[in-house]
């Protein structure tokens, strides 16, 4: 498989997203489907052509089987995003979950993933930085999704200031969730170290970052995600800019004993 397909898929995720302000009505609600379509195929796409089939499956089964299973017992119990309910506007459902939704899960967690194996060679840090990637993104995506009027909270209090209609135990349960499906991506090993060729994903992380602040401040009327999207982004976008942005940088994290061994060597020399 062609290591120039992710780029080709994130420049298609792009496309769609940028069309997204400008769309409204049925026309929003398929691209908001095809953005979803387009935007796992990538991430699969990109495990698969990185890391191979087992990586692939991992990835799939961790988080489009997963996310399944948390949003269908979410949906019916409430755990553990607070009560709520998807419209009919995002196509097909399983056991009331939208088919589309669980890919979702997929698209971003990859990514996550990859800016925490890039970040950090710790695997405790690894989980714990991409449980905050991926994590942090839901404050972009609820409060927009909600806007869009594709689900509703039945009880939207307490909310961020500046936010409406997303409880914030919502966030919460996702802290919760990517904990689960990042400690599981880690127990498989499907990325245990950075590669050059993960940059498509660590530049897509970075668009996500700040085209999500662009488009929600601007483009969107909401400031308030803007804001606290922002935020919650923050710790991990701004470390991975650095790194991805550093010129001839190595991929593969540096741990402590690493430095150390290099020091020594040096002296030696």
């Amino acid at each position: 498989m062609s290591r120039r397909l992710p780029w080709a898929l994130v420049a298609a995720v792009v496309l769609a997203q940028v069309a997204y302000p400008l769309t409204e009505g049925a026309t929003r609600d398929r691209l908001t489907v095809v953005t979803v379509l387009l935007g796992c195929a990538l991430s699969v796409t990109h495990a698969l052509s990185t890391r191979g089939p087992r990586a692939a499956f991992a990835l799939m089964a961790t988080t489009t089987g997963g996310g399944l299973a948390v949003e269908v017992v979410g949906v019916h119990t409430g755990l553990p995003f607070g009560e709520y309910a998807y419209s009919d506007r995002l196509g097909p459902r399983l056991l009331g979950v939208p088919l589309v939704v669980p890919l979702a899960w997929t698209w971003m967690a990859w990514p996550a993933w990859l800016a925490a194996v890039r970040l950090t060679a710790s695997p405790v840090w690894r989980v714990a930085v991409a449980t905050v990637a991926l994590a942090a993104w839901d404050v972009f995506l609820d409060p927009q999704m909600v806007a869009a009027g594709q689900w509703v909270w039945h009880t939207p209090i307490p909310t961020l200031p500046g936010v409406t209609g997303v409880p914030i135990g919502n966030y919460l349960g996702w802290l919760v969730v990517s904990a689960a499906m990042m400690g599981a991506l880690g127990w498989s090993r499907a990325a245990g170290h950075a590669e050059p060729a993960d940059r498509p994903m660590h530049v897509f992380y970075l668009w996500t970052y700040g085209a999500s602040v662009l488009a929600h401040a601007v483009f969107l009327d909401l400031p308030g995600s803007a804001f606290w999207g922002g935020l919650a982004m923050a710790p991990v976008a701004l470390p991975l800019a650095a790194t991805t942005l550093r010129r001839g940088a190595d991929q593969r994290p540096v741990s402590p004993r690493s430095h150390a061994r290099r020091g020594i060597a040096g002296r030696v020399r």
